[in-house]
């Protein structure tokens, strides 16, 4: 256990932390997710800004890495691409 008070914020505050951000990257996934599974192309076309958006701010956040990022939205993309 923690002995020193600055110990114990630091506690505080990466469990916050980690709560907060587990929270957004299931958002970012959960969303991801619901997008592969859509097979009308237009209802996907209107969604994948929101979700580049999404991926774009969790990996500016440290979230995901950049390239992760990056090649999520470009399988997004070409998923996108194929639908009929």
């Amino acid at each position: 256990m923690a002995n020193h008070d600055s110990s114990k914020k630091r506690i505080r505050q990466t469990k916050k932390r980690r709560a907060h951000n587990r929270y957004y990257a299931k958002t970012a996934r959960n969303a991801v997710r619901k997008l592969r599974a859509m097979t009308d192309k237009d209802e996907a076309l209107a969604k994948l800004p929101v979700v580049s958006a999404m991926l774009d701010r969790l990996a500016s956040k440290r979230g995901i890495s950049k390239n992760k990022a990056a090649n999520l939205k470009s399988k997004l993309a070409h998923h996108i691409a194929k639908l009929g």
